[in-house]
């Protein structure tokens, strides 16, 4: 189907095809078009450029237009890469909600059977048929809000059954969903209760007997440990991470939520694609990542969430860091997958630009899931994923209308 936007009063986000990730001032740059049109063709960006330049172009291009859409008004960018959730569970944890609000802490919560083990009881009980359903539905949810490419994570099963179920589900929904979907292990979220006398008897689980039929199966792109306080150490970090590389799955960490954990410098040791979270660092860890190819990745819907201190952006960005920007849509800690939310939260909480915000919420959060070939920018031949405004007056309204749907229509190709 070939497809014309045209009148659009700002076509951001325009990237040559060689340009697949950003870092430090390169974010604050968001390539534009005032009065632009674009073209798609059989799903792919075919063309751009001013409307001064559409007639010609449409007099040597002889492919028929199926639908025009004027855009009079309106911004069209590449749609979010949302690349840290956890959007496959079994219930929301609303009853923790109070808790939270009583002042009770992650940890906490978590000594009371709350938390991930609480998830964990919940989709062990869920057949696979049920829990593909709530999933598919959360995935047409974040389409709405304007992603366009999703990466989900394990991790609430703690079994050998269900992580195997939980990742089955995942991957049923790479093959159904209208988006990229990117699979990550994290079996090491957190020791289940019947090992937790027994913390060495899980590693092996998950190193002898998971990891193997998981690359059997093709189940998982990525391999990711919760290298924190009250879970996993750097140590046993090493170990799954290490593992998993011997079975084709590049690491992805979970670090430093809640202290400086030593998992920042777990994730580059071990030329993890990505490091998540990051709320608590220091400069050791940001001289880490400064001499490493891996991205460090920001959540802070979670910490919004959850009334912790924000990772420190713009530390990172003036470090000349990569940074990225994910939902971390989880029913404990960040139940939204709203990336808008994200964006704003990153402006007017950590300090970021607009500008700095966006790119790492599409491009960079699309590095992080090594799609960038494919989505994030708009670039000729990648896939039109794209985000219509409804009339705005700047880039600017996207994170300043925090809440607000600016979105008139997200198109998936």
């Amino acid at each position: 189907m070939n497809i014309l936007i045209k009148n659009i009063k700002s076509l951001a986000g325009i990237r040559d095809a060689s340009v697949r990730l950003l870092k430090g001032k390169e974010l604050s740059d968001l390539p534009f078009i005032e009065n632009a049109f674009l073209h798609i063709t059989s799903g792919k960006i075919s063309a751009f450029g001013k409307m001064d330049e559409l007639s010609a172009y449409l007099e040597g291009n002889q492919s028929s237009i199926n639908e025009t859409i004027d855009a009079s008004g309106r911004l069209v960018l590449p749609c979010y890469c949302d690349s840290h959730t956890h959007l496959v569970f079994a219930d929301t944890r609303e009853n923790e909600f109070i808790y939270k609000i009583q002042g009770l802490t992650y940890e906490a919560i978590a000594a009371k059977g709350g938390g991930i083990l609480n998830s964990a009881k919940k989709l062990r009980d869920m057949p696979e048929e049920l829990l593909l359903e709530k999933a598919m539905k959360r995935i047409e949810e974040i389409i709405s809000y304007g992603t366009g490419a999703v990466e989900i994570k394990s991790g609430y099963g703690l079994s050998y059954e269900a992580e195997l179920k939980m990742l089955r589900v995942i991957k049923k929904l790479k093959s159904i969903a209208a988006i990229p979907v990117k699979a990550s292990f994290l079996g090491a979220h957190a020791i289940p209760v019947e090992y937790k006398d027994n913390r060495e008897g899980y590693l092996q689980l998950l190193i002898n007997r998971l990891l193997p039929e998981i690359a059997a199966e093709g189940l998982a792109d990525y391999c990711d440990v919760f290298c924190d306080k009250g879970f996993f150490t750097p140590e046993e970090t090493d170990r799954i991470l290490s593992a998993g590389w011997k079975y084709g799955l590049k690491p992805k960490i979970h670090a430093n939520q809640l202290a400086i954990s030593g998992g920042v410098q777990a994730g580059v040791r071990n030329n993890a694609v990505s490091v998540d979270h990051l709320e608590s660092m220091g400069q050791e860890e940001i001289d880490c990542l400064k001499n490493s190819t891996t991205i460090p990745t920001m959540l802070p819907s979670a910490a919004f969430f959850l009334r912790m201190p924000y990772p420190p952006a713009r530390q990172m960005i003036e470090a000349g860091l990569p940074v990225t920007l994910a939902t971390d849509y989880n029913p404990g800690s960040s139940p939204s997958g709203r990336m808008g939310f994200v964006v704003s939260l990153a402006c007017i909480q950590m300090k970021m630009t607009p500008e700095e915000a966006i790119n790492a919420a599409s491009l960079n959060g699309a590095a992080a899931m090594e799609l960038s070939d494919l989505t994030g920018s708009i670039t000729v031949g990648k896939k039109a994923n794209v985000i219509i405004t409804k009339p705005v007056n700047s880039i600017t309204n996207i994170p300043y209308s925090f809440g607000n749907d600016v979105i008139e229509r997200v198109l998936i190709r």
